[in-house]
């Protein structure tokens, strides 16, 4: 026997349907991921890995520079490593702004170091004497500025080279610097480029400075960038000739040998009172032997002579690590 549906059953029903569906098509367009074509990713993730590393690197070479140079606080991190087309890398950056362009034979092609305005003033305001005042005034940079950041920021592509070390031997070299983002040319506006930006700190100043690689100058050496680089690393090996070439190097080699006479402990005040003529007592005894250090570090036991109308000391056996504690 059938059961009729009542109309109010016939409406519940067919709700139950259209929302089922509705969630369904949710669902789905969910599951889409919208690719941009113009945003080619042409760096793997293994190579954007290594990059980071590297530029890890950089930045704590670039912080122990700047810190001595500037005689400031200066931190500096990577912050990202990100892939994108060379025109959204323009419009990412301040309209007026430090734009570092240089070359890196043997790779080819031009790169470009991007400094917020704010942080290269406020190194320019250490070099000058000042507290570290980030005053943004990259639209009117003075002759005598300018050499003044060209010498700098030369230095800190040195230390670039020492960072990619391990990948290529690169010689980076400042070409010119440019304050308006739109009179740089490095690549066709779609060319994808590498941005590894640096969260900057300097006195109470923070600002970014960005590394843009191009993909062409990369390409050749795409390989080397792979993590699984390092452990296809070949073993140098040393022929017998090297071997005794470099120990015997190594036996020409000075090394500072010192005896200690003794050791003893006084206040300041002791100190600043002393005279001549005036006994300060060690804690040796006479017949206690001295201690003879070479390169800094104890290795024998001793006593005082003369030798051939000459000061010597006689060594009288190794010493014993165990007893460094009591020196």
């Amino acid at each position: 026997m059938y059961k009729m549906l009542s109309e109010s059953e016939i409406d519940k029903l067919l709700s139950s349907i259209s929302t089922g569906s509705k969630l369904k098509k949710e669902d789905q367009a969910k599951k889409i991921n919208v690719y941009d074509f113009k945003k080619a990713l042409r760096f793997s993730k293994d190579q954007v890995q290594r990059l980071f590393k590297i530029h890890e690197n950089y930045a704590r070479l670039l912080t122990s520079y700047l810190s001595n140079h500037l005689r400031t606080d200066v931190h500096i991190n990577v912050a990202s490593v990100e892939q994108l087309p060379y025109e959204e890398f323009v419009r990412s950056i301040p309209s007026m702004t430090i734009l570092n362009i240089f070359e890196s034979p043997p790779l080819k092609g031009k790169m470009a170091v991007e400094v917020n305005p704010n942080v290269a003033y406020a190194m320019l305001d250490r070099l000058l004497g000042g507290l570290g005042a980030g005053i943004n005034k990259a639209d009117n940079l003075t002759e005598i500025e300018t050499k003044l950041m060209n010498k700098l920021f030369d230095k800190c592509l040195i230390l670039l080279k020492e960072a990619w070390a391990a990948i290529d031997d690169i010689e980076p070299k400042l070409l010119d610097l440019e304050t308006n983002p739109h009179f740089m040319q490095l690549v066709s506006p779609n060319e994808t480029v590498i941005v590894i930006s640096l969260e900057t700190t300097i006195s109470e100043v923070s600002g970014m400075i960005n590394i843009c690689f191009p993909y062409v100058p990369l390409e050749e050496i795409l390989q080397k960038l792979s993590a699984q680089d390092d452990l296809n690393e070949k073993k140098v090996e040393y022929s017998q000739e090297d071997r005794r070439s470099l120990a015997h190097s190594i036996k020409k080699s000075l090394l500072p040998v010192v005896s200690e006479l003794g050791q003893s402990e006084m206040t300041v005040k002791e100190f600043l009172d002393l005279n001549v003529g005036d006994v300060i007592m060690l804690k040796q005894k006479v017949t206690d032997p001295n201690i003879i250090k070479v390169g800094g570090y104890p290795k024998f036991y001793g006593q005082f002579g003369k030798r051939s109308q000459r000061l010597a000391v006689q060594i009288l056996n190794t010493f014993d690590e165990g007893d460094e504690s009591d020196e």
